[in-house]
């Protein structure tokens, strides 16, 4: 195995090459950077199923790797890997049986249910690491061989805001409409949300020409390793109150407008609804913000004007403005992202080269997991499942009547929310989700999943979630299978198989044709995912997100092509369409091709500050995880240099606690309470918490969590909830004097 970089700076400049001719070019399983790969099988190697793994050059990661990408191989051999299905008997043991029977079994229950209660009493939750191919096929099964209209994903916690903001807004949702190499080019990027250095350590290379022209800007609550990059003179931190970005931006349209620093010309030209956004941006002058988001008036005004200094209406090299988690997982997370885009609209960014609005996606496909039916309310091609177009158009690609299709389901918090209710679905399938981890208020989530009559896990180790299943069926993982993923820039690159998947595991593709054909469905169920892909090829033609040029022939010899790639037409001298690597230069993909400026006030959070719970509770990773953990917790060198949580206390609250560095403190929210040891650290303010995500049952953050949503897009609201602190050890000796019933407290002893 290739050793572990040290750090951050040393994981961005490691291995630039590849591992020789038998080595298999692929991409990182994690993240939506999708890092360039080369596995080279390798028997002779302990402890990563004898698979070696090199970084290798490509635009996003340039031959480097971060933690997680060098030690990717172990997971496919992790000593707790499933091969065989397990069905749960009446004694509530797990016990390994055939895929027969298992596959039997499901196909009776799934029936049974269907026939008593209707398809709508079957869902279906799915994952954005899914391939395309999955992502689609998945949509595919729910709506024709299930027939159900509640279907979601995991990726309503990831980019549900930002999509949403995108659509309304520019007329189209990818991540990064412009290549992630553009950033080296401008004088100033404004990252919002977004802790890069440790999510997406490689990425940071592309910000280091701006550091150095002293341009980067950091939103984050916390001193984050991203902020820290703006540090010294190379940009500006700005460290709000959790839950008030969108003051922040407010803010600085204001300053903007008032200060005759906005490209009117560009917004004549290029936009609508100018006029509201200068009427509610007034009331946000520095001074009045600066009340409610905590910022210095003086360092908005900075912030301002280095944006505009960069623009290219002002003679700057150019500008971005980016959005991650922090700012769109939140109950007003698509105002927050649409004041974003109309930040960048003020500036004349979007559809220029070396200048953009763009947010960054998290899951490794997260981009085509949304974009091919994973959705309640889309089907292939970005189509909106509510159109009598599109729907005509994809079910003549499945060739089943349009009438069959179901219409719209819940999104995912609602649709885990209804589980088990009168009602509401009596069985689920889990599709690449590990719910009982990244759920918001995780403990409702593990009640709702146990008042089902069947839960269906498909996984390849056992997580949280699929130890509750009543049955669990092993599949592939990523370098044991071939497909394609979309990366945030809207690259769509190949994922190729570099070995044989254990016996007895098998792909989901592969699960969902034969219990396609247990239920009689419909239509055809391909297993071989050059074919699946060359279907959502032609259910995409003519949608938002069309892949109809594409192939996986034709990615294995154009590494990368971005969509929309649609077809140019069989033979006859034309040429393939060479992909779109920059959208909006010629106009946005609206009615009247102007992007439409949304207008937006600012509410606060759902669970905002009250004097049982006077502080904020944020969330958010470590370089050493992912996601729920589940993957990452089982890499020894990963769980040995972060084995669990902590909560980051500023030392001002800490000595008012009267807690010393590692004690532990109890975190208490209307949902729950946790225990965790104290990480005393200056890089959080005062009045805010911060603990990462990955850990569950008792480590688990998301226990605390609140389910408020966001009114358009479904967003759970992760980053921001009231939570009150105390040291553990009050706690025990409240016990020891006053013991509790048994089902109170969800801490591990102290």
């Amino acid at each position: 195995m290739t050793p572990l970089p040290r750090d951050t700076d040393t994981a961005l400049t490691a291995a630039t090459g590849g591992a020789g001719t038998e080595g298999v070019a692929t991409h990182c399983p994690y993240c939506a950077l999708q890092c360039a790969q080369t596995l080279t099988p390798n028997p002779g190697l302990d402890g990563d199923n004898g698979v070696a793994v090199e970084g290798r050059a490509f635009p996003t990661n340039r031959g480097g790797l971060c933690q997680k990408g060098w030690t990717s191989a172990e997971v496919l051999a992790a000593p707790d890997r499933l091969t065989t299905p397990l069905v749960r008997t009446a004694d509530g043991d797990l016990v390994p049986v055939g895929w027969d029977e298992a596959l039997d079994l499901v196909a009776i229950q799934l029936r049974r249910i269907r026939d008593e209660d209707g398809a709508d009493a079957v869902a279906v939750f799915g994952g954005g690491g899914l391939t395309n191919e999955k992502a689609y096929q998945l949509g595919k099964f729910a709506r024709i061989a299930l027939g159900t209209a509640n279907i979601d994903y995991n990726g309503r916690f990831c980019m549900s805001s930002a999509a949403a903001a995108a659509n309304q807004t520019l007329g189209i949702d990818r991540g990064l409409p412009f290549p992630l190499t553009d950033l080296s080019g401008a004088d100033a990027v404004l990252l919002l949300g977004s802790n890069l250095a440790e999510t997406m350590p490689p990425s940071v290379a592309h910000l280091a020409d701006v550091r150095g022209r002293g341009g980067l800007v950091v939103v984050d609550p916390r001193r984050s390793a991203t902020a820290d990059l703006a540090a010294d003179g190379q940009g500006l931190h700005l460290q709000p109150v959790p839950g008030t970005d969108l003051v922040v931006l407010m803010a600085l349209q204001h300053i903007l407008l008032t200060e005759g620093l906005a490209d009117l010309d560009y917004l004549e030209a290029r936009t609508t609804g100018l006029e509201e956004i200068r009427r509610r941006s007034a009331l946000w002058w520095p001074e009045r913000a600066e009340q409610v988001c905590g910022v210095p008036a003086g360092v908005l005004r900075d912030a301002a004007r280095l944006l505009a200094a960069a623009s290219p209406a002002r003679g700057g090299r150019g500008a971005f403005v980016l959005t991650g988690r922090g700012v769109e997982q939140s109950r007003q997370g698509t105002a927050t992202v649409s004041a974003a885009i109309n930040l960048a609209l003020l500036l004349g960014l979007p559809g220029r080269v070396g200048s953009g609005y763009g947010a960054v996606t998290g899951q490794g496909n997260g981009q085509g997991g949304r974009e091919h039916g994973q959705k309640c309310d889309q089907l292939p091609g970005y189509r909106m499942i509510n159109d009598p177009d599109a729907r005509a158009h994809v079910a003549a690609v499945w060739g089943v009547p349009e009438s069959s299709l179901p219409g719209k389901g819940q999104p995912a918090v609602e649709l885990l929310a209804s589980l088990g209710t009168p009602g509401g679905p009596r069985a689920l399938l889990v599709h690449g989700s590990n719910l009982l981890v990244s759920a918001p208020n995780a403990q409702q989530v593990a009640e709702r999943l146990a008042a089902l009559d069947l839960l269906v896990v498909c996984d390849f180790v056992p997580s949280e979630t699929a130890m509750l299943a009543d049955v669990i069926l092993p599949v592939t993982q990523w370098a044991e299978e071939e497909g394609t993923m979309t990366s945030l820039e809207g690259r769509v690159i190949r994922r190729r198989k570099a070995i044989d998947p254990p016996s007895g595991v098998r792909s989901e593709l592969w699960v969902w044709s034969q219990l396609a054909a247990r239920l009689g469905s419909k239509g055809t169920w391909d297993t071989e995912p050059t074919l699946v892909f060359d279907e959502l090829a032609r259910a995409s033609r003519g949608g938002r997100a069309d892949y109809s040029g594409l192939s996986h022939a034709r990615l294995d010899t154009e590494e990368a092509l971005y969509w929309p790639c649609p077809a140019t037409g069989a033979g006859g001298g034309v040429a393939p369409h060479p992909g779109t690597p920059r959208l909006f230069a010629d106009s946005f993909p609206t009615h009247d091709g102007c992007a439409h400026m949304v207008a937006v006030d600012h509410v606060g959070p759902a669970d905002d500050l009250r004097p049982d719970a006077p502080l904020y509770l944020v969330t958010g990773r470590v370089l050493q995880h992912y996601q729920s953990g589940a993957q990452t917790r089982r890499v020894a060198t990963l769980a040995t240099a972060v084995p669990g949580p902590t909560a980051e206390v500023h030392p001002l609250l800490a000595a008012r606690l009267g807690v010393v560095d590692g004690e532990r403190v109890r975190l208490t929210t209307s949902r729950g309470s946790v225990a965790v040891p104290a990480r005393i650290t200056y890089s959080i303010r005062p009045d805010t918490i911060f603990m990462p995500f990955h850990w569950s049952g008792a480590a688990s953050v998301n226990r605390l969590t609140t389910d408020a949503t966001d009114p358009v897009s479904g967003m759970p609201e992760f980053k921001v909830c009231a939570v009150d602190i105390t040291p553990a050890r009050r706690h025990l000796a409240r016990r020891e004097t006053h013991p509790e019933p048994d089902h109170v407290g969800t801490e591990t002893p102290a």
